[in-house]
């Protein structure tokens, strides 16, 4: 395992690089592709953090649990640590899109503001336009509110078989809300997608592996030490996409209750091996300086690419609509590029994010020092 002096496992950079690009990927060319990258880029993330969040979790405990004040000092560390990555650039964010008045930000405040845009989305089965994707970042701060009294009240030898039963609990619930209509729809997945109680098997995974590299290392390295894992469940995934398109109705049993659980375990594999640290080209890819790089702003990039541009919802007034007029009107040929369109919003967005990291996200992340597990 490959970590910095301050214990930061470096190949997770490069997974979350991957992550995150696989999401781009797939709203980037929304208009031509037709696998579900960015769902498995969101499960990677939330496997991710099952797993890192687990790991932070279980440490402090062990320090924790026997001191006087023991769960009140493992909880406010742990929500000021997470408070300050998380919220200062969230509800920046917020706050200028509410000054641009960008649409629906204004209408839907207290549901952004709460972080319950899923709960929106699911309750109404409608998406929120460009503001969709902070589904995914509302499902993670609802699983932050309960995981640190799962880990710290819950014995570690019981643990397993708690997330078992989570991870069970969370596909049998997909697999019911799929059943119980005659003809599943688009506005019924919606449930089944973005209901944090149905995304909880990723993140009982993640815990799993936090809980065997901690306590079962021998278990954990048998299993992380070889690459094969990671590319059988990667064919795995990729034969439940076949499996899923020879259905007439896109809102399949594959597609709706198994293809998340299916992105958990090739997640599981890809980011357990990480922790090992991969060898050859895999660990050049991850270890690259640009990999590094894009996995550290990941969090601004997912943040904010929506708003560089959405394919359905940046209207003819939009600067990168505008931008690309311009650019048309010297260079016509380029018109009605995907490629070139992706390249540039994505250029864009890691502008952006680079900005945003340097000159408000790492300044304020060094506050978490004061708070150190």
């Amino acid at each position: 395992m490959r970590t910095t002096s301050d214990g930061h496992i470096i190949q997770l950079d490069g997974i979350r690089f991957i992550a995150v690009a696989l999401v781009l990927v797939d709203h980037l060319f929304v208009a031509v592709n037709v696998i579900p990258f960015g769902a498995l880029g969101v499960t990677i993330f939330f496997v991710l953090s099952g797993f890192l969040i687990s790991r932070i979790l279980l440490k402090s405990k062990e320090k924790n649990y026997s001191e006087p004040d023991g769960f009140k000092n493992y909880l406010r560390k742990f929500l000021i640590r997470r408070t300050i990555r998380i919220f200062p650039v969230y509800y920046l964010m917020i706050v200028l899109l509410f000054i641009f008045n960008v649409p629906p930000v204004r209408e839907k405040l207290g549901w952004l503001a709460l972080y319950g845009t899923n709960i929106y989305m699911a309750s109404h089965k409608t998406w929120m336009g460009s503001v969709d994707h902070l589904w995914s970042l509302a499902v993670e701060e609802q699983v932050y509110l309960f995981f640190p009294f799962l880990i710290f009240f819950v014995p570690k030898n019981r643990l397993v078989p708690v997330l078992g039963i989570m991870g069970l609990f969370s596909l049998g619930l997909r697999f019911f809300l799929f059943a119980r209509r005659d003809v599943f729809t688009a506005d019924d997945w919606i449930v089944t997608y973005v209901s944090t109680p149905t995304c909880l098997d990723s993140f009982a995974l993640g815990g799993l592996m936090a809980w065997m590299q901690l306590y079962h290392k021998a278990l954990f390295e048998k299993l992380f030490s070889k690459s094969w894992p990671v590319l059988l469940a990667l064919l795995l995934w990729m034969a439940l996409q076949f499996w899923a398109k020879t259905f007439d109705n896109k809102y399949n049993v594959a597609f709706v209750v198994l293809e998340r659980t299916v992105s958990s375990v090739f997640g599981f594999f890809l980011i357990g091996r990480g922790v090992m640290g991969y060898k050859g080209l895999m660990a050049g890819f991850l270890e690259n300086p640009v990999s590094i790089y894009l996995g550290k702003i990941s969090y601004g990039l997912y943040l904010y690419h929506n708003f560089v541009y959405n394919h359905f919802h940046s209207g003819p007034m939009h600067p990168t609509v505008r931008l690309f007029r311009k650019i048309y009107q010297y260079v016509p040929d380029l018109r009605g590029s995907v490629a070139f369109e992706a390249l540039i919003v994505a250029a864009l967005t890691i502008a952006v994010a680079s900005v945003s990291w340097y000159f408000f996200e790492k300044p304020i992340n060094a506050l978490k020092d004061k708070y150190a597990y």
